[in-house]
């Protein structure tokens, strides 16, 4: 009782307090007066910050939305069970039986060819060529891939590159074992980093790192060189920097579309009947995103290869990105919003943050002048 008796009289103190500042009368009226409406009028930072408890578009554009389950009854749970068993004890065995004879081939072809190779440089690059097709195509024989191409298949041409919205690395890998495409990738580390430095460079792919600021202007330069070249293989590049879940597509980085040649976009959409292929790589590495795809029954997708973009007069590439990324959004289905996907990996700068504070500080001194 007398713990309970010394709060109270903390209580009261604390009650007495705020009575000084505050009149009885404001003290009754307040809570009568004061609405959701008046708190968001304050300022738009409030009203963003309730937009986002209500509908976070950019978390959305990053998650992975799980299946409903489906063996809830006695009748589907040994279905199920069923197909758990054929999943992980055949077919999993079986396509990872697929995908080390298809290294060991690849390598006993490849490695002499790169390294001993020094009569005919054109035919070393066109064998290249196929040896890195061929091994993509073992990669999407291993999840039991059902790819449906649409339109044109890409020529070896200057002046062009092709631009396609991002889900996964299996994008490149499914984009990869119809034409030797020279693709712009972040470094990995592992043995995705050395693929990227023994097999890949072969194709004259072009690797950047997202903290280094240097890394902007070489593969700038790179970039407008590679599009030069007439034997040169088509250059891809995923403008929105970032695996996105397949949903919607985010902002479109402009340096692909200053570069002064045709765009060709390329649409590339996932059927999640049988797999979720997004990839967050956040929360997954590439290795345990494999197992899961070769783990599933199938993955199904349709990739729609559109006609050549070209920058019109007037407008700008950051315009040029936006049109093109209309093209991909309406054709894959995708929902279009207003993020930068580097967002996923840095931080808002200080400086944005100090001009968010400073607006809210005005709007709430406005308020009070009234």
């Amino acid at each position: 009782m007398a713990g309970l008796g010394a709060s109270i009289s903390e209580a009261d103190l604390d009650h007495l307090n705020i009575e000084e500042y505050l009149t009885a009368e404001s003290i009754q009226e307040a809570p009568k007066k004061l609405q959701l409406s008046d708190l968001l009028n304050i300022s738009p930072t409030l009203t963003e910050a309730a937009g986002a408890i209500i509908d976070d578009s950019f978390t959305r554009c990053f998650k992975s939305n799980s299946q409903e389950p489906w063996n809830w009854n006695i009748y589907l749970f040994p279905l199920w069970c069923l197909g758990v068993m054929i999943r992980y004890g055949f077919l999993f065995p079986l396509r990872v039986a697929i995908l080390a004879v298809g290294w060991i081939v690849f390598f006993a072809a490849f490695l002499p060819v790169r390294y001993f190779w020094t009569k005919n440089k054109k035919w070393k690059r066109k064998i290249e060529r196929k040896l890195v097709e061929m091994m993509c195509g073992v990669f999407v024989a291993s999840w039991t891939g059902v790819v449906k191409y649409h339109g044109p298949r890409p020529s070896m041409r200057p002046q062009q590159v092709f631009v396609a919205n991002h889900t996964s690395m299996i994008d490149f890998i499914i984009l990869e074992q119809m034409t030797a495409f020279a693709v712009i990738m972040q470094k990995h580390p592992g043995w995705v980093g050395f693929i990227q430095k023994t097999i890949l460079e072969s194709v004259g792919c072009i690797w950047f790192n997202r903290t280094e600021a240097k890394d902007r202007e070489v593969v700038t330069r790179k970039l407008r060189e590679h599009t030069q070249g007439a034997d040169n293989n088509p250059l891809l590049i995923f403008p929105e920097g970032t695996c996105v879940n397949n949903q919607y597509t985010v902002m479109f980085k402009k340096g692909a579309f200053e570069l002064g040649c045709a765009v060709c976009p390329v649409a590339i959409k996932y059927n999640k009947i049988f797999v979720d292929a997004f990839w967050n790589s956040k929360k997954q590495s590439f290795t345990m995103h494999l197992v899961r795809l070769m783990t599933s029954w199938a993955v199904v997708c349709d990739v729609w290869y559109l006609e050549p973009q070209y920058l019109r007069p007037g407008e700008t590439p950051i315009e040029f990105a936006e049109r093109v990324r209309d093209m991909i959004a309406t054709r894959a289905g995708l929902k279009k919003v207003p993020w930068d996907g580097y967002l996923k990996y840095f931080r808002p700068s200080p400086k944005l943050t100090e001009r968010k504070q400073q607006i809210f500080a005005e709007s709430v001194l406005q308020r009070l002048e009234k």
